[in-house]
């Protein structure tokens, strides 16, 4: 398995020396844009990290601290998030970090469905999500269906991973020491090839390089069933990768379709029901319809 070697920052770290960060090995930095759901509530680094990481050969990803906990105050969050990133391209997530004690009493349920809207607008817009949450948010107080159907980057503070689902980085330290950062830095190693991920499949600012099926015809409608045999299934709408393969009777959740892919359901009497998250099964591609 490959993996990258990156730091997560703030303004807390003050002003960062990129190009001694590129040369003492990171292939990456998760930068936070901001916090909460108010314009005024940006990282005030944000913008000199982006510049100056992308400037020194370092790739980046972005993530927002949430303080939210109804998905109101998420979807809030998002757009604030949407303001801060636009118009830039990157390599790697943009994450939704969620850890506060006032969302961990929410409980399972409640804080999925924060995270499942927050996530549910970024996607909509052309963006690859990540979650973080530590360890113990993501045993107790997170629904498998979050690390089901998004990325994570788990936050586990140890000589290694014990967290039993997939991840696609971890942080594993909050005490590192980089040259041109003064003071601790938080430490991370990614798995997948995010910059490949995200040119490919023309995510998070950047033009599509892959073929992506734009299928909508008229005999497709909401309900119609669909006779599947080995077909890919997506968690999302832009998810690169497919996460196993159906057989059986699915409906189909919702038309138009997004990005080339239509949302199932196994069951008609699912079909349009809220939330989205609870009854639809997943994404295919148009090109599997008939």
């Amino acid at each position: 398995m490959a993996e990258y070697r990156g730091i997560d920052v703030s303004e807390y770290q003050s002003a960062i020396d990129w190009t001694k960060v590129k040369a003492a090995g990171k292939d990456f930095a998760i930068l936070r844009c901001g916090y909460g759901r108010n314009a005024d509530q940006k990282d005030t680094r944000f913008e000199e990290n982006y510049t100056n990481a992308k400037k020194a050969g370092v790739h980046v990803g972005a993530y927002l601290f949430s303080y939210a906990v109804t998905p109101e105050q998420a979807r809030q969050e998002a757009e604030n998030c949407l303001g801060f990133i636009k118009g830039k391209q990157f390599e790697y997530p943009i994450v939704y970090d969620v850890e506060t004690p006032a969302q961990k009493k929410l409980g399972k349920e409640k804080l999925s469905a924060v995270v499942q809207a927050f996530c549910e607008v970024l996607e909509k817009n052309g963006y690859y999500v990540s979650v973080y949450a530590n360890l113990d948010f993501l045993n107790n107080y997170l629904s498998a269906s979050i690390p089901e159907r998004y990325d994570i980057w788990l936050a586990q503070w140890a000589s290694k991973p014990t967290y039993k689902g997939n991840f696609g980085m971890w942080q594993y330290s909050a005490n590192g020491t980089v040259d041109g950062i003064r003071g601790a830095v938080d430490l991370d190693i990614a798995y997948k090839d995010y910059p490949a991920i995200m040119k490919k499949n023309g995510l998070n600012g950047f033009p599509a390089s892959g073929d992506v099926p734009t299928v909508n015809t008229p005999s497709l409608y909401t309900g119609k069933a669909l006779y599947l045999n080995q077909t890919k299934l997506y968690t999302s709408s832009t998810t690169p990768y497919a996460s196993g393969r159906i057989s059986g009777t699915y409906y189909l959740y919702s038309v138009p379709a997004a990005n080339g892919r239509y949302r199932i359901t196994n069951r008609a009497s699912k079909v349009g029901k809220k939330p989205t998250w609870l009854f639809v099964t997943g994404w295919i591609d148009g090109s599997e319809i008939e």
